[in-house]
């Protein structure tokens, strides 16, 4: 390198921490420290308590001067935390990935997805599922696929914590959409944002270990166990809490807000940032002013591709029409 040269930029690792249990926040740090991929930056994004979560990260990893702690007094949750975080990365990145608190990275994984970037935007790997402290093996590997844009609208296929993507994505994706209630998922949103702007991938190689234990906000194993009436009940349940709806209308409320209700604050946010026929055709099919028959259209050839499952179908399918019934859409104008 010449004197008139500069490094390369390095690429951000962006990880959300809100009160981690000490054991495992050591091992996921340590973990990330020791990637073979070593030029990075780390911003630990504390919701709160960020005395104590730099003083676990100094425990763990010492003064390696890639980790940053940027804390917050206010607590927002997961989706507005990893939204906080990203607003830290530098428009340059050229690569970022999002971690939770608890997982455990193989040595490799930043090596393996961040090769792949130069074919898509967003490149996830697989994970090992295992529960903690026991170390039982839940499951071999997560099965995620890459779908189209349509059936990835209906049904995520992406964990954040799998995740590596271009920086120049977050032109895109920042701010992230609001949603009231429960629904809105940071990485479900950002995989959208590069289904459409550069393409989506996912690598068939496990790269970590999920961990999943008793305070995991919505687990992998959870997830398969609760199933789809479980979900809703939840949903439902966090929608009295917040706005005091009951009867009929807090049920297709908690039908729709599973589905329907996010995929439209979705596609219509990216329709308004990406000036592309594919935001639009999401838009049509999904978003605030979709037509029935584009809308059956799509979620069927989905259906029929194999991309979602006839649950995820009709979930979607149903929550919209008992929402318009029961005058939601009219409370949304």
């Amino acid at each position: 390198m010449t004197a008139f040269e500069t490094a390369p930029a390095p690429g951000y690792v962006v990880l959300a921490a809100y009160q981690p249990p000490e054991a495992l926040f050591t091992r996921q740090l340590r973990s990330i420290q020791e990637q073979t991929l070593s030029d990075f930056h780390c911003v630990i994004v504390a919701d709160g308590g960020a005395d104590d979560v730099r003083a676990m990260v100094r425990q763990a990893i010492g003064d390696d001067d890639r980790f940053e702690v940027v804390g917050f007094d206010e607590r927002v949750g997961f989706y507005a935390n990893f939204e906080r975080g990203l607003a830290e990365v530098p428009v340059d990145a050229p690569w970022v990935a999002l971690s939770d608190q608890d997982d455990e990275w193989m040595p490799d994984k930043l090596a393996v997805l961040v090769s792949h970037l130069d074919r898509a935007a967003l490149v996830s790997g697989q994970a090992r599922v295992v529960t903690y402290p026991e170390g039982v093996v839940v499951a071999a590997t997560t099965h995620r696929r890459s779908v189209s844009a349509p059936a990835l609208v209906l049904e995520n296929q992406f964990s954040g914590a799998l995740c590596v993507f271009r920086g120049s994505l977050l032109k895109t994706a920042l701010p992230f959409p609001r949603y009231p209630g429960p629904a809105q998922v940071h990485d479900h949103w950002l995989a959208v944002c590069a289904a459409v702007a550069g393409g989506i991938d996912v690598v068939d190689r496990v790269v970590q270990d999920y961990v999943q234990h008793s305070s995991n906000v919505l687990g992998e194993a959870d997830a398969a166990r609760l199933g789809w009436r479980q979900t809703l009940r939840r949903r439902r349940d966090a929608l009295r809490a917040e706005t005091g709806t009951r009867g009929l209308r807090a049920v297709a409320r908690s039908v729709y807000v599973v589905n329907a209700g996010w995929a439209k604050a979705m596609v219509d946010t990216l329709a308004a940032r990406v000036d592309g026929e594919r935001a639009q055709r999401l838009a049509a099919a999904f978003g605030g002013h979709r037509r029935a028959g584009r809308t059956l259209r799509t979620v069927a050839a989905a259906v029929r591709r194999g991309e979602i499952s006839p649950r995820t179908a009709a979930v979607y399918l149903v929550g919209g029409v008992a929402w318009n019934l029961t005058g939601g859409r009219r409370s949304e104008r």
